[in-house]
């Protein structure tokens, strides 16, 4: 969606009871290294959660290919959700490079494009690229593109470092947006009462669009400092009043510049000219967020979710090809960067089958090591150690349930508060021999609007079959399952089951009670006008390629903790990790159940479980 009509979305509903409210987004820069990509994606993903309007992805910065901003604009698309507006520099850019920048986000599903001239060449040279200025940039979109693209355009209200003449620089960006801006960026300031001014000018000269002020939250007083003498900006004597006399003490200068640039933005928003604030994140969280806190925006724009749309229990994609996609198998709801991945060149997508086992690209993932256990070597050692039998792994689990760890090597983010219902019974599942995975409770009528189950339109009502999901030893499922084939039998009913399972180890081996083209929905809504929405699935085909997965997600964890990449001092404890780690893809069996009596408690499935003597098999 275009910024400009997602900034008029968010702004339009006022009234004297409901004042217009400030909205926000974030700018990334391309990190160095893949490593570094990686993380940003885990950032930009926790970020998401406080509802920015967009996003935005610097062009080309550290010398690096531009293909990855281009790679880190589909992600963001596609796979995290978010409304992203890609940067574009035309200085030393031939035609067929903007050409293939433009085709790549065009195909990406991004509608919003920054149209910048860039830095010249630093030997005082001329650009050698196609394009002069970046009006000449915002011309060539308009003409191959129309108005497909939203371009915004940056500006600079304590004047541009090239030029001198105030008047010259405002015609120069009056020429811009009437060439074809949408909107316009501002360059980070904090003399406020000079950017306040600055806006009354460029309303007088019949500039129209939206202006976004450049916010620079304060983390460190030295990168305060150089970066306010970098970009050429006045600091105002009560900001440096404040601050200097704590400049040796981080966390006091965050705080108090959280205080400053707070102030600072509450006198932007009074002033009638800003609604909308651009964060420049320098790819950090806190002092973003401490701002956004102080301000009150981050439980205002939470509250304000349902304008955003609220339509399915999982994030739904910007890509421009799945964008309508309105089902996803159980097994990937949590995992959505490999599952964007693996589903992106299934030949039936998005046909309901979620890939054929006939077509030569099912099955196929070419996500590298780290990409796939979505953390650093390093870093999964601090989150997980190295646990050398089955009970410190299940107590790994059950940290994650408790809520003390925030993610999995299965999992992309913290439990949530809608597995928060079962989780007593998980914990006692992982202290008994079972490793849990991806499970939710029965639902049974509850309303869409409801704050942890609630999702799709108002007035409806949503529903959920049990579903658990673990890993147990070979010794124990064979056992389980023929309880439970008994207990379907005792119900007066083989077949279809009340309780389906199906049931897979390492080598590819599945014991199922369901079809071959069983397709089991196991969450569900019913809303006004509609037809009933069926969003979640459990089916064969998509249980095989997660079973793939998810024992390759034990080898790359072993794998890279058994490296040169981390360093480890207790080299037995570490031998008895990559040991089990061998033992557990060996000796134990990924299974599902789904209890497709909804209306049932969320004990029946535990309950089969426990009266198994798990300790004596295990």
């Amino acid at each position: 969606m275009k910024i400009s009509e997602k900034l008029h979305q968010a702004h339009s509903d006022v009234s004297s009871v409901r004042p217009c409210p400030t909205t926000f987004s974030f700018e990334f820069f391309v990190p160095k290294t893949s490593q570094g990509v990686q993380n940003l994606y885990d950032r930009m993903d926790r970020m998401y959660d406080l509802n920015p309007i967009f996003i935005d992805i610097t062009w080309n910065a550290g010398g690096r290919s531009s293909k990855l901003t281009n790679e880190m604009v589909y992600t963001a698309q596609s796979a995290l959700g978010l409304e992203t507006c890609m940067h574009l520099t035309c200085t030393n850019m031939k035609v067929e490079l903007i050409d293939e920048a433009l085709d790549k986000a065009y195909k990406s599903g991004c509608q919003n494009i920054l149209a910048l001239r860039g830095d010249l060449p630093l030997d005082g040279s001329e650009s050698t690229g196609d394009f002069k200025y970046a009006k000449d940039l915002i011309k060539y979109i308009r003409t191959k593109y129309g108005d497909h693209f939203n371009i915004g355009v940056a500006a600079y209200p304590e004047g541009h470092p090239e030029e001198e003449d105030e008047m010259r620089t405002l015609h120069y960006l009056k020429e811009k947006c009437d060439t074809g801006a949408d909107f316009i960026i501002t360059q980070m300031f904090y003399d406020v009462d000079n950017f306040i001014s600055w806006c009354e000018k460029l309303r007088k000269i019949g500039i129209e669009i939206p202006i976004i002020p450049g916010i620079m939250p304060i983390s460190t007083y030295a990168a305060f400092v150089r970066r306010a003498k970098w970009s050429e900006i006045r600091i105002p004597p009560h900001f440096l009043e404040a601050l200097d006399p704590i400049k040796d003490d981080d966390f006091l200068v965050r705080e108090k510049g959280t205080e400053l640039v707070s102030e600072m933005c509450l006198k932007l928003v009074r002033s009638g000219y800003v609604n909308h604030l651009h964060f420049y994140t320098m790819n950090l969280e806190k002092a973003t967020v401490m701002v956004l806190e102080r301000l009150n925006l981050i439980e205002a724009i939470q509250s304000h979710d349902t304008v955003r749309g609220a339509e399915l229990p999982w994030r739904k994609s910007l890509h421009p090809e799945r964008v309508k996609e309105s089902i996803r198998p159980i097994f990937w709801q949590n995992r959505k960067y490999s599952y964007v991945s693996r589903t992106a060149t299934w030949d039936e997508f998005p046909n309901g089958r979620w890939g054929d086992s006939r077509s030569p690209a099912f099955g196929d993932i070419d996500l590298c090591a780290s990409e796939l256990l979505r953390q650093s070597p390093k870093r999964a050692y601090e989150l997980w150690d190295t646990p050398a039998n089955l009970k410190e792994l299940s107590e790994i689990v059950i940290s994650y349930l408790k809520g003390d760890l925030k993610s999995l090597p299965w999992f992309d983010g913290a439990v949530g508060d809608d597995t928060k219902v079962i989780v007593d019974d998980l914990t006692k599942l992982n202290k008994r021999g079972l490793l849990t995975m991806n499970s939710q409770p029965a639902l049974n009528s509850v309303k869409s609007s409801d704050k942890v189950f609630g999702w799709g339109p108002k007035n409806g009502y949503v529903y959920q079959k049990q579903y658990l999901e673990f890993f147990c030893h070979r010794d124990i499922i064979t056992k389980l399952l023929s309880r439970i084939d008994e207990y379907n039998l005792n119900q007066g009913e083989s077949s279809p089951a009340i309780i389906s399972y199906y049931a897979v180890d390492l080598a590819g081996n599945l014991t199922t009670n369901c079809d071959d083209d069983d397709i089991n929905a196991v969450t569900w809504g019913v809303f006004p006008g509609e037809e009933i929405l069926q969003p979640t699935i459990v089916e064969k085909t998509s249980f095989l390629a997660w079973k793939d997965e998810v024992y390759r997600l034990f080898s790359e964890w072993n794998k890279v903790l058994t490296s040169s990449l981390v360093e480890i001092k207790d080299q037995q404890k570490l031998q008895s990790f990559s040991n089990m780690m061998t033992e557990f893809s060996q000796d134990f069996v990924l299974c599902n159940l789904v209890n497709n009596d909804f209306v049932d408690s969320n004990s029946t499935l535990f309950n089969l479980i426990y009266n198994l003597n798990l300790d004596e098999l295990s």
